[in-house]
């Protein structure tokens, strides 16, 4: 894919040797805004940590995952996306391994995001056998409100018209990055209310501050 500057920042494909430099960033920018990563009170970039960086560096390894560096600023990481296919076969593997899962933060939102995959069945609304799955967009702080978390997904999902996919799905724990994506043109296909998702004694998994109340799922034909 070619690279794309603009203002001093510029997007390009992210190769598995920025990982580790990602996975830092992570730390400093995801984990601490993701809205149910940042209610959870727990370290969750310590968890599952094997896991995580599995499933990070398959969807590096595929080629359409997006980093953007800042070239006014000596090439400093300001936000990133990572994204993947997704076949109907993983959206039933990632419910046999939610289940198996440990009660911590990290094993909670791989759950929800789990059923949320399950029920909003993208291949079978749109009649389709794989789709561009955006799992993780994350901006600097210094650089939110800015247009670049816009930019990233509109970069990705030329990406994906580009590789074939015929549609690309993400599935927002966030108000601003569901937001986001609507005004790309990208529809909600399926919303769970957090206060409606609870554990077996009838308690609120969930807490966010608001406006993070809801879990949507985003999609649009590519």
């Amino acid at each position: 894919m070619t690279s794309n500057t603009k203002e001093g920042v510029i997007i390009r494909s992210m190769v598995l040797e920025d990982y580790e430099n990602v996975k830092l960033f992570m730390k400093k920018e995801y984990f601490t805004a993701e809205p149910l990563c940042k209610s959870s009170g727990e370290a969750v970039h310590l968890q599952n940590e094997k896991e995580n960086d599995a499933i990070n560096i398959s969807m590096i390894a595929q080629g359409t995952s997006l980093l953007a560096l800042d070239e006014n600023d000596g090439g400093r990481i300001v936000g990133f996306v990572l994204a993947g296919a997704e076949l109907p076969e993983d959206v039933e593997r990632n419910c046999r391994i939610a289940e198996t899962l440990e009660d911590n933060a990290w094993g909670r939102i791989f759950r929800i995001i789990a059923k949320a995959e399950h029920e909003a069945n993208i291949f079978e609304r749109y009649g389709i056998s794989k789709a561009l799955y955006s799992h993780v967009t994350c901006v600097a702080a210094s650089m939110r409100g800015k247009g670049l978390g816009s930019r990233l997904a509109a970069t990705l999902m030329d990406l994906g018209r580009s590789r074939g996919f015929p549609a690309m799905v993400a599935y927002c724990t966030s108000f601003y990055s569901a937001r986001q994506k609507e005004a790309l043109g990208m529809q909600c296909i399926y919303s769970l209310d957090y206060t409606d998702y609870k554990d077996d004694r009838g308690r609120v998994i969930f807490t966010p501050a608001a406006p993070h109340t809801t879990l949507q799922v985003m999609a649009i034909k590519l």
